[in-house]
């Protein structure tokens, strides 16, 4: 059964009301002389997202114009189409006013921000970049924000939250348009602190245009993305988009790979860097104080004495160095290092879905479903549960379709080397044929570890079948990629699919318990 329901835009509940020759102006364009009273209600870039009163956003794409879409866009209730040159006579085909602009991906930030008014009264702004840590970075500024008594909003891989409420998400980084329509609802709801995690794609694409956040912070760079942006120094020249003065007020780097040192300077904002290891000699430094299987308690200091004691339930040096970055960056925000480390004394309370999450109980083998889709991540993770495990550890992972093959090899290497046992499955495929990504990855783990046990188990569901029934009850089991995603995408049709559902049912059949 494919999955009916894509997550929906999130729009301010008190609908804008702006004229279109008002609008045009604003795109250094104009319209038709009978057009200019058409009243704009939202702004939308997919006919899917397309409400009543919206203004179209016609951009080229890969497989064609978006204006050749415009007539459907109408149907939905569109009012006018935004295009260029190109897009003009399907746009105007369609009936409805249309005006015409140059660059409006470099302009649909700045456009999306004048009709929902995010320019005006913007929330005190967060944004976190990296290739990983990003969404536990987001998910733990959110929640110490939350607990210092801060009305929050939270834009995330995982979630997007207003005030409490919470919705499922799509992208890492929404469109434009969607990243506005969010920020104007965080307004209406008195959000007084707001938290996105920045993808490189959204800092290409523009999707933040429009928004100048005043603290950013950078993770670490790992081989990710390497099909969009070719080389490591292009993917992280995306990534550093962020670190300036357009974008925002001040940053902190994590020292964690050598690519945080290249932000220290020439950027035209202040940033400062953050470490584990003193001889970093870096601007804060964090420290791991006591590590439980609950929590870990660490503190946070700076040059000026600044400090912050206090833990955190999450599992893994690097998850620590993610709440680390946090504190810092909140702290560089402004906010009195007092009223922080009053607020955090008793601990961080976050929940990160999909983020090295346990789906099983108090006794039996302890199973990890995580989010991690990088060769990085697996062997941070991978390190963290085998610190907590007695016996073995049990890797479980497939990889993307139509994704970047390039790291492929490398995952299955560093999963094999980091695991006793590793059973390969699929992920998404896409429109990738799944045997060949399957065998792609058991080829790399066998050469790199030709003695090792490595099975290749397809579909997921009898994967976890598997590893479940060859588990002991002091082992730990590692599902990687799936994380908190409740669908897996098959030849463009998202099938519902839950790995942590899959997990428990699997536990429960082999007759261990599991967790809430």
């Amino acid at each position: 059964m494919a999955v009916e329901s894509i997550p929906p835009v999130i729009r301010p509940l008190t609908r804008p009301r702006i004229r279109l020759d008002d609008f045009a102006a604003q795109a250094d364009a104009a319209c038709a002389a009978d057009d200019v009273a058409t009243i704009l209600t939202g702004i939308a870039l997919s006919t899917r997202a397309v409400q009543p009163g919206d203004l179209f956003v016609a951009l080229p794409g890969k497989n064609g114009h978006g204006a050749d879409f415009s007539d459907r866009a109408v149907q939905a209730g569109a009012v006018a189409v935004l295009t260029d040159a190109a897009g003009e006579d399907a746009a105007r085909a369609s009936g409805v006013p249309y005006i015409v602009s140059d660059n409006l991906r470099g302009r649909l930030g700045g456009l999306s921000a004048y009709l929902y008014g995010t320019h005006q009264n913007a929330p005190t702004m967060f944004g976190v970049t990296g290739t990983n840590g990003k969404t536990t970075t987001a998910h733990v500024l959110e929640a110490a924000l939350h607990q210092m008594g801060l009305v929050t909003g939270l834009s995330s891989t995982a979630e997007r939250h207003i005030n409490g409420e919470i919705y499922v998400s799509q992208l890492t980084t929404p469109e434009a348009t969607d990243v506005h329509a969010l920020l104007a609802r965080m307004e209406e709801a008195k959000v007084e602190a707001a938290v996105l995690e920045v993808s490189a794609q959204g800092l290409t694409h523009s999707r933040v245009d429009g928004i100048v956040f005043d603290c950013v912070g950078f993770t670490n760079l790992s081989i990710d993305h390497l099909d969009d942006y070719g080389t490591m120094e292009t993917y992280f020249e995306a990534k550093e988009l962020l670190f300036n003065p357009e974008r925002a007020r001040a940053g902190v780097a994590s020292l964690e790979t050598h690519w945080g040192a290249n932000l220290m300077t020439g950027h035209g904002i202040p940033v400062t860097s953050i470490s584990v290891d003193a001889a970093d000699d870096a601007d804060w430094q964090f420290e791991i104080l006591e590590v439980l299987p609950e929590a870990t308690r660490f503190r946070v200091q700076n040059r000026a004495g600044d400090t912050v004691e206090t833990s955190v339930a999450l599992l893994g040096d690097h998850l620590v160095a993610d709440a680390a970055l946090a504190i810092a960056m909140i702290l560089t925000a402004g906010y009195p290092a007092d009223q922080v480390a009053a607020a955090l004394r008793g601990g961080i309370d976050v929940y990160i879905p999909g983020r090295t999450e346990s789906v099983s109980g108090a006794a039996g083998p302890r199973v990890y479903v995580d989010f991690g889709h990088s060769s990085d991540a697996f062997e941070k993770t991978l390190t963290a549960v085998r610190s907590v495990t007695t016996g073995r550890v049990i890797m479980l992972f497939g990889a993307d379709g139509d994704r970047d093959p390039f790291k492929r090899p490398e995952m299955a290497r560093v999963a094999a080397a980091h695991s006793d046992i590793l059973v390969i499955t699929d992920h998404h495929p896409r429109f990738e044929d799944p045997e060949s990504i399957r065998r792609m990855l058991v080829e790399a783990a066998r050469e790199a570890f030709p003695h090792k046990q490595i099975v290749e188990v397809s579909p997921p569901e009898a994967a976890i079948d598997y590893v479940v029934d060859l588990a002991n009850d002091n082992d730990a089991i590692l599902w990687a990629g799936p994380g908190h995603q409740d669908y897996r995408d098959i030849k463009g049709v998202r099938t519902p699919y839950s790995a942590r559902a899959l997990a428990r049912e699997a536990l429960n059949r082999h007759g261990w318990p599991t967790s809430a």
